[in-house]
């Protein structure tokens, strides 16, 4: 925790105490936060209320400094400041939400064929220990990427899971790394658990101190950087044949995409009414909106998408400009 020196000092430490209250880590808004603080500090020593000059000037100075990701990240860190202050009878300016424009993402899912499911696990479960101490290296990635698969996890929410966060005797998985700190119960299948029993009595054999399901040699989680490096060697080694340049790209996050069309699919072969049965998937995969999980209509392949079982206009209702 950094000391705040500014004339808003005991504001911004009561907010950040506030959010700890709510769940919510100092680390998402502190480093910007200190950084204004210090700007307030240096050329408005004696302010106590947050100006809209005070705030443009200080943006201003970091868009120089910043890429696009980073800019939007400090704007939303100085506008949940000022919003806080006005929550408390403050007076304060609040940035506007068009004044820095978040990054569009121009990435397409990718929808793993039948075909590339089997080839891929078959090179995810070939994979060789990285190295002597890391015993666990070449056990983890068939099981943790089956359990991203086959419970529609985010790639974190997979490769953060708490030990003490899984039920061996019941399936249940207690997700807590989760997007908007919407915590959620999730259940596996009865071949999934059976394998993580298999897996986790290796992991107790190997004798790693850690709190974590999956760790590393050294006790820590895997980043997501080294989990996508192994993930798209495995995809890679699942196509010899084909130049990695030449190779679609794909991300951990697809085995979701994937998961997800294939409960839809599963529903519509059985006749289900989709509109009625997306609010359990909707919780299952711990979406915020079901805006997010109708998203996932808009994946389906061709020859499905045109089926009778999906009431376009219901869906296009709930979000519109979605093509």
């Amino acid at each position: 925790m950094r000391d705040f020196i500014s004339g808003f000092a005991a504001e911004l430490d009561a907010m950040f105490s506030y959010r700890e209250a709510l769940g919510f880590s100092r680390r998402s808004h502190e480093p910007a936060l200190v950084n204004f603080d210090r700007y307030a500090a240096a050329l408005y020593p004696e302010a106590i209320v947050l100006s809209r000059e005070l705030v443009t000037g200080w943006i201003g100075t970091q868009v120089e400094k910043s890429n696009k990701s980073g800019i939007v990240g400090k704007a939303t860190a100085i506008r949940t400041f000022g919003r806080y202050l006005q929550a408390v009878g403050k007076e304060a300016y609040i940035l506007p939400d068009e004044y820095v424009t978040p990054p569009k993402t121009t990435f397409t899912p990718y929808v793993f064929s039948d075909d590339e499911m089997t080839s891929l696990f078959y090179s995810i479960d070939r994979q060789p220990d990285a190295a002597p101490f890391d015993p666990l290296s070449s056990k983890i990635p068939p099981v943790l990427f089956r359990l991203i698969y086959t419970c529609g996890l985010r790639p974190n929410e997979g490769r953060e899971l708490f030990r003490d966060c899984i039920d061996l005797n019941t399936g249940e998985i207690f997700i807590t790394k989760t997007k908007r700190k919407k915590e959620r119960i999730v259940v596996m299948s009865e071949d999934m658990l059976n394998l993580c029993r298999k897996y986790d009595a290796v992991r107790e054999s190997a004798e790693i101190n850690s709190d974590y399901f999956f760790p590393r040699h050294d006790g820590n989680a895997y980043t997501a950087p080294q989990l996508e490096r192994i993930f798209k060697r495995c995809w890679e080694g699942a196509n010899p044949a084909v130049a990695s340049d030449d190779l679609p790209s794909v991300r951990i996050y697809d085995l979701r995409h994937r998961f997800a069309s294939t409960v839809l699919n599963n529903w519509l072969d059985d006749g289900h009414n989709l509109y009625n049965k997306l609010p359990y998937l909707r919780a299952f995969m711990g979406h915020d909106n079901l805006s997010e999980t109708v998203h996932y209509i808009h994946i389906l392949p061709e020859n499905i998408i045109k089926t009778a079982g999906i009431d376009w206009e219901s869906f296009e209702a709930l979000i519109p400009g979605v093509n």
